[in-house]
């Protein structure tokens, strides 16, 4: 799961780390490097918590979307990826039946992005039940 991080830094060489999607999600360190891993550690630990309680995962926004808040102005952006399907529980095969060409539209976007046609639609569900919860 993608989730994007903004890092700040001080002394150009220590970086404070949010995770916008993540309230209450924070890491740092010693250099861009080590706050990148820092931050994943971080996010794999929020994200553990929040399913043991219950929470669903927030669905990532648009870095443009954190870019308009002030708390997060002259920050560095990232996207890290970071694999908390594993407290998701066991991935299920289904077959389900889609017209051939909204397929096609579905797997060129996901090739465009970076995903698989189920991490698409996957994605996709799970954003269009956050909206409308």
């Amino acid at each position: 799961m993608k989730f994007t991080v903004v890092l700040h830094t001080d002394d150009g060489q220590r970086y404070g780390v949010t995770v916008p999607d993540l309230p209450g999600c924070f890491s740092a360190g010693d250099d861009l490097d080590d706050a990148l891993l820092s931050a994943a550690e971080a996010i794999d630990l929020h994200v553990e918590t929040l399913i043991e309680d219950g929470v669903d995962v927030p669905v990532r926004a648009p870095i443009a979307t954190h870019q308009a808040n002030a708390d997060y102005a002259n920050g560095v952006w990232a996207v890290v990826d970071v694999p908390v399907e594993k407290y998701l529980g066991k991935a299920e095969k289904i077959n389900i039946t889609v017209p051939q060409v909204v397929l096609k539209r579905i797997d060129d976007y996901a090739k465009r992005h970076g995903l698989s046609r189920s991490g698409f639609l996957v994605d996709a569900a799970r954003q269009v039940m956050a909206t409308s919860a």
